[in-house]
């Protein structure tokens, strides 16, 4: 019979099989864009269509957050973790079989996003093992899939020259088959769990300011982090002329230093405080975007990408640090809403950078959006903070 750890212990297994489920569905969430350039050459897209076929996984896995948190808290989170995994078989077999047209490659962008919904899943299945004050930490560790980036940007295109891109959606199924079978192995339910929510309390927790707050800062750190990742490739091999190859190699570099200082940001909010952590990260993310606006050569790009791609990781450690302090009771659907908003964030950096580019035959405008998003980000924090207290303690004093 298995035997519960108490929560206070934590549950290493889960936590492990949190960051495989994470790891693996972020690769699959970003397949499409670590192929981009492959596609796009072989379908002829314009500059708007590579950043709207980029863009359609990050949103529709991004909505999906908000069902799926509210699914489990309802079944419990190793229950719909199993079935979305699952349910990803599909998109790969289509991509491999019918990936013919821009209009077939939106089609299965949007069911392979269904990926980018475990968020809603891992994190909440992880977090509800541990007390609040290792919350950052234990959150930090399980997001830190999303070095799933890495995995795909580094071997995606390699694959791709070896059996063709419609090749590399089949090969995806057999670490989906290995990652569906070790979770569901090793995750386990922990035995804190709340009562499942009424429409009366959706509603209470629609109409909290602070929730609202959250997302939006979340949609400026992760969002900025998977719009960036997921364009990058596409966006190098279009601005500098470099191979699909070397610019899978820049964006992995950016992808594993923004997944690995995840942990780190968390670290540091549960140490320092968030709102001090988040007030450091916002100024440097603006800046970061600006030099990026200005179209420097790819020395300097690429340095600044890695830059951004480090702040925007301890960002999201921040934030995500905020959550279970402030809605622990509520962590399934919350950690839904936040993530999902999140990810419509990631949603526009590509859909922008392609239209624009298209539009005025540069990208700059596009970063300089995102750094006046940034720059908006930190007056908005600091005005909270200097407003109400439990912003600026990061709401250790608040019973939740």
């Amino acid at each position: 019979m298995e035997r519960a750890l108490p929560s206070r212990r934590g549950h290493g297994p889960t936590l492990f099989a949190s960051f495989l489920h994470f790891d693996l569905s972020f690769m699959l969430w970003v397949l499409i864009g670590a192929l981009g350039a492959s596609i796009a050459k072989d379908l002829h897209l314009s500059p708007a269509q590579k950043g709207w076929m980029v863009a359609i996984p990050i949103l529709s896995g991004s909505l999906a957050r908000i069902p799926l948190g509210v699914l489990a808290d309802r079944l419990g989170a190793r229950r719909v973790g199993i079935a979305m995994l699952a349910s990803l078989f599909i998109p790969l077999i289509l991509g491999a079989t019918l990936g013919r047209s821009f209009g077939s490659m939106l089609f299965i962008g949007f069911l392979l996003g269904t990926a980018g919904a475990s968020f809603a899943v891992a994190l909440p299945l992880a977090s509800r093992w541990y007390p609040p004050e290792r919350q950052g930490l234990v959150m930090g560790i399980a997001a830190a899939g999303n070095s799933g980036t890495v995995i795909a940007n580094l071997t995606a295109p390699l694959l791709a020259g070896l059996v063709g891109w419609h090749g590399v959606f089949g090969l995806a199924t057999i670490p989906l088959a290995i990652v569906l079978v070790a979770f569901a192995g090793l995750a386990r339910e922990s035995p804190e769990r709340v009562p499942p929510k009424t429409l009366a309390d959706y509603k209470q927790i629609l109409s909290e300011p602070d929730l609202w707050w959250l997302c939006a800062f979340y949609a400026v750190t992760f969002g900025g982090y998977v719009g960036l990742t997921g364009f990058l490739p596409t966006y190098l091999v279009d601005r500098h002329g470099i191979t699909p190859v070397q610019a899978g190699m820049l964006t992995a570099l950016c992808g594993c230093a923004g997944s690995l200082v995840r942990p780190l940001g968390g670290y540091l909010a549960d140490r320092m405080g968030a709102m001090r952590v988040l007030s450091g990260v916002f100024p440097s993310v603006a800046v970061l975007y600006a030099i990026s606006a200005t179209q420097p050569a790819l020395g300097r790009a690429g340095t600044a990408f890695v830059c951004l791609a480090i702040a925007l990781g301890i960002g999201n450690g921040a934030v995500f640090q905020l959550v279970p302090q402030r809605f622990r009771a509520e962590i399934g659907v919350v950690t839904g809403l936040v993530g999902a908003l999140g990810g419509v964030g990631g949603f526009f950096l590509p859909a922008l950078l392609g239209t624009l580019r298209q539009l005025t035959g540069s990208f700059a405008p596009a970063f300089a959006t995102m750094a006046v998003a940034a720059t908006v980000a930190f007056i908005s924090l600091r005005m909270l903070m200097g407003f109400r207290a439990e912003w600026r303690v990061g709401f250790r004093a608040e019973e939740t």
